[in-house]
């Protein structure tokens, strides 16, 4: 189920599992935010279960880096705009 983001009213669908579900969703709201100020993007997330080629997309990168997180991802979202593919 995709769902874009709304960042003038923050709501925490999609988060709702996470103990901080709260921080979490304003922070996608800013991210919607500014994606949409510097792109007129509309920031649209999917689970992460959802989309496993993005998501492996992103652990190889975090991998690259020697970054590991204890968390399970709960959402992605992977769209190209002005030519720069984002995840």
């Amino acid at each position: 189920m995709t769902y874009k983001v709304e960042f003038k009213e923050v709501s925490t669908v999609g988060l709702e599992i996470s103990p901080v579900a709260v921080a979490l969703a304003v922070l996608r709201a800013n991210e919607a935010r500014y994606y949409w100020n510097k792109y007129k993007h509309e920031f649209v997330t999917v689970p992460a279960s959802d989309d496993p080629k993005t998501l492996a997309w992103v652990e190889r990168i975090l991998a690259e880096r020697e970054m590991k997180f204890p968390y399970k991802p709960l959402e992605v979202s992977s769209f190209e705009v002005d030519g720069i593919k984002m995840a």
